[in-house]
């Protein structure tokens, strides 16, 4: 059966049925506890018919993950490590995922705080974000006020200038960009 899900989740693997010519491992959701993800994986290894194997089944590797963005995760990567990772993209969406990928801070959960001051949207390309916020200072209505039309606004150079210093976009998946100030 196919289930189509946006949760965070890794492919967990068995290594002696691996190493045994077998596949036999569990896709697990990554958003929960580390704890919770550990029972899922002694539940998974106990599994196994212990028959077609001299081994005892007690080793594991992530083999696979779908729902990180393009956050790598090792085959050794820590429980705790892929349970907050998990959560923050179930709590910020994958525009975390994009942050993450290209601007850590420590820890996950100072990555967490650094993304919830850094980030300022989605916009269709950097000169729509240039143009919402010019907006919405309200430098635009000065600009028409003064007599300058819009039309004659060079937004590409400005987005060009404020993407240099002090901000920088991430692809998203649907050919926009998530923006986020530099800290």
């Amino acid at each position: 059966m196919l289930t189509l899900t946006d949760t965070p989740r890794i492919y967990v693997a068995c290594l002696a049925a691996y190493n045994n010519g077998f596949l036999h491992g569990a896709w697990i959701d990554a958003d929960q506890d580390a704890e919770d993800i550990r029972k899922e994986v002694r539940e998974m290894l106990k599994t196994f018919p212990a028959w077609k194997l001299s081994d005892i089944c007690e080793e594991w590797a992530i083999h696979d993950y779908d729902n990180f963005g393009n956050i790598h995760l090792s085959e050794w990567e820590d429980f705790e490590t892929v349970s907050a990772l998990a959560q923050a993209i179930a709590n910020h969406g994958p525009a975390f995922a994009a942050f993450y990928g290209t601007a850590r801070y420590g820890d996950v959960a100072s990555t967490v705080e650094a993304f919830e001051d850094a980030y300022q949207g989605i916009y269709d390309d950097k000169e729509d974000f240039v143009y919402s916020q010019l907006e919405d200072l309200g430098t635009l209505d000065a600009w028409e006020k003064a007599g300058m039309m819009t039309c004659y606004i060079d937004f590409a150079a400005i987005a060009r200038d404020w993407f240099i210093t002090d901000y920088f976009a991430e692809p998203t998946p649907k050919h926009q960009v998530y923006v986020f100030a530099y800290l």
